[in-house]
């Protein structure tokens, strides 16, 4: 009876062992075609984010008559028209702006707005994060709410403001109404909140004021938010369209307005004159797209890291 036993127990261990190589196997196979759904899935989805940018590059490199072809092509049939590039930045007339003025007003306006914005925002950020003053809540609360007005609304009123205070064609008028975020604010806030107040206590009995606390110990330990806030706040400078075009003249623009002129054969430079001056080329404005694009394209390369960690951090508490 024992022995029946014995050999029962024996085969019901084998059919078990038997019934989990088969389960084992049977996860392996499922989770092996899930990650080639997952990766064929993400392969599609990047070929066809990418394909925009790949037309944008390979058509600046065209011709005029292979880009306007009813059959498109993929690549240049024609070879590469690096004449293109030297073409668009000769494009310079009266009272259009040139390439190297209108890149100068985003420079000096880009470095400028970004400085003082980030600054702008760490102090603010500071104060309701660690600062104790009646009414706190009720004026983040606030600050959050006007996240809910639509930017166009903004657009008008300064729009009203600016031209009372005769701030047209100049680079204040390009500064100061979009210095400060909410959205920037609100992340970098979260930021502070998530120091633990131990660092304060030992810092004050260093000896350290609040704005030397706030630049020697919360600064550094928030470097990959405000790296990311520092960088999307150059980017949003840099892409801005609507406010330069509508504030300034074509002299005090920025390099977005400038991409969306009329670029033609200037003295006949290219496709020996067949176009003439009359007729805006395709092939011009793409090249000059990829010229804005580039420095954008290497600072997002360079500092993605940061951006991703920055943001992504910055919403877990507060």
């Amino acid at each position: 009876m024992t022995s029946n036993n014995a050999k029962g127990k024996q085969k019901f261990e084998q059919i078990a062992t038997l019934d989990i190589e088969r389960e084992r196997k049977r996860q392996k196979v499922g989770s092996f075609f899930r990650k080639a759904l997952d990766y064929v899935f993400l392969t599609v989805a990047s070929v066809f984010s990418f394909l925009p940018f790949y037309w944008m590059v390979i058509s600046s490199v065209k011709t005029e008559m292979e880009y306007r072809a009813s059959v498109p092509t993929f690549f240049p049939t024609e070879g590469f028209q690096w004449a293109n590039y030297p073409t668009v930045l000769s494009q310079t007339s009266s009272g259009d702006g040139s390439f190297w003025q209108i890149l100068l007003n985003t420079v000096i306006v880009g470095f400028v707005s970004t400085a003082l914005g980030v600054l702008l925002t760490i102090l603010t950020a500071y104060a309701l994060a660690r600062v104790d003053f009646k009414g706190k809540g009720l004026l983040f609360t606030l600050m959050l709410g006007t996240m809910m007005i639509p930017g166009e609304m903004f657009t008008l009123t300064n729009y009203l403001t600016v031209a009372k205070l005769s701030w047209n064609d100049t680079y204040t008028v390009m500064i100061v109404p979009f210095l400060v975020s909410i959205y920037y604010i609100y992340l970098l806030r979260n930021n502070f909140k998530q120091i633990p107040d131990t660092l304060y206590k030992a810092a004050k009995v260093d000896g350290l004021s609040d704005i030397g606390y706030l630049f020697k110990v919360m600064v550094p330990l928030t470097a990959p938010t405000l790296v990311s806030v520092t960088l999307l706040k150059f980017i949003g400078t840099w892409n801005s369209y609507i406010w330069p075009r509508l504030v300034n003249t074509a002299n005090w623009q920025l390099v977005t307005n400038w991409v969306t002129r009329g670029f033609v054969d200037r003295g006949g430079a290219l496709y020996g004159g067949l176009y003439g001056t009359s007729m805006s080329l395709t092939t011009l404005k793409m090249a000059a797209v990829c010229m804005v694009s580039l420095p954008l394209f290497i600072l997002f390369l360079s500092f993605r890291k940061y951006i991703m960690h920055g943001v992504s951090k910055s919403g877990t508490k507060g």
